[in-house]
């Protein structure tokens, strides 16, 4: 029996659905180390692989940048510190600068590849604050356009993204070099 999505008061709505069901694999752990399994982190497996297969757009001294895997936009990045640490306050100095600079430096390239026109940036401190990998921190810099929360996230909850991670990777990596 086909199941009817109502609206109010058992009325049909007449909403289309989009589903986005990879976003639960990553809802129910996958690639998150979680305390009930034994996922290492993420953001220090990253740095040993190749930029490539890492998905990594930029090194520095004390940090890295990433693409975010479950992006709220194209061009999403992460800026990781190397070492692994939960909080801002647990820093030093020379990491929490770095993190700022390649901060900055992603606003650059990604307004350079892709017209960023703003950008949402953001510390999740702690699983309680929404921290997806809440014991290793990164900056999230979520390049923003005019017109680009539309019905989609908003009603629709689904995240339109027309270009592969790994084709935005590569532009993005490729103007890191210029800038």
């Amino acid at each position: 029996m086909d199941e009817v999505l109502t609206g109010g008061a058992g009325v049909a709505d007449n909403w289309q659905r989009m589903w986005a069901p990879h976003r639960m694999s990553y809802l129910s752990g996958e690639n998150r180390p979680l305390p009930d399994n034994d996922i290492p982190c993420p953001f220090c497996a990253i740095p040993a692989m190749s930029d490539e297969e890492g998905l990594i757009v930029g090194r520095g001294v004390h940090a890295y940048v990433v693409m975010n895997l479950y992006p709220y936009n194209i061009g999403h990045v992460l800026v990781c510190a190397y070492r692994h640490v939960a909080d801002l306050t647990d820093l030093t100095e020379d990491e929490r600068n770095e993190i700022s600079e390649l901060t900055a430096k992603s606003m650059k390239v990604i307004r350079k590849v892709a017209g960023a026109k703003g950008f949402n940036l953001g510390m999740n401190q702690g699983a309680i604050s929404g921290a997806g990998v809440a014991e290793h921190i990164h900056q999230h810099v979520v390049p923003r356009w005019s017109g680009d929360s539309n019905f989609m996230p908003i009603i629709g909850q689904t995240k339109v993204l027309p270009q592969l991670l790994q084709v935005t990777r590569n532009q993005l990596a490729e103007a890191w070099v210029s800038i």
